[in-house]
């Protein structure tokens, strides 16, 4: 651990602002262990780091970028409870998800149809992806690395990598929601 600062809190809000990569691998550098622990006490796996992490960047820059951001604590602990948030979030969001997969019995044929619809639209969802977040997916579903699919893909990193997964899955997922049949489902 350094015994200074590489950058002040006021120059890493700058480069984010800037969108500078070097600021942005910083961030990933300086707070992976920070949510990796937190993480890890509130059952997350590694995997789950990568997508908190990614998804407390993004709202971290809308934030900055918004005309009357002012940091009023340090960016440390702005960014941690940031990340806590996120992660609490998708613990709720999986809590429902498990609470619906234990149904009773009597609805399994219900179930079995939504399940088929569901299907559908994902599968006409994902062919309208381009190719590039197909292959991303589909190399991602086979249980490819990140380090694999930079290689296959050509992409500079597993960082970028990564990165690509995620963009694709909201891409995905956007798709989705636009579906006239997934209309037809309402919130899940």
């Amino acid at each position: 651990m350094a015994l200074f600062k590489k950058y002040s809190d006021s120059d890493i809000i700058d480069g984010i602002r800037r969108q500078d990569s070097r600021i942005l691998s910083h961030l990933y550098d300086v707070y992976f262990e920070m949510v990796r622990d937190h993480l890890r006490k509130n059952s997350g796996s590694d995997d789950d780091v990568y997508e908190v992490l990614q998804e407390t960047v993004v709202i971290l820059y809308k934030k900055v970028t918004e005309d009357n951001f002012e940091l009023t604590t340090d960016l440390k602990g702005y960014f941690f409870g940031v990340a806590r948030n996120v992660w609490n979030a998708q613990l709720r969001y999986r809590s429902r998800l498990i609470s619906l997969e234990t149904d009773p019995a009597d609805v399994a044929e219900t179930e079995e149809q939504s399940g088929a619809a569901l299907e559908r639209i994902v599968t006409r969802s994902f062919g309208l992806l381009k190719e590039d977040c197909q292959m991303v997916l589909r190399l991602y579903s086979q249980a490819y690395s990140y380090e694999e699919i930079a290689r296959k893909m050509g992409l500079k990193n597993e960082a970028y990598a990564r990165r690509k997964k995620y963009l694709c899955k909201e891409a995905l997922m956007e798709i989705i929601k636009t579906d006239p049949e997934y209309q037809d489902f309402g919130p899940l």
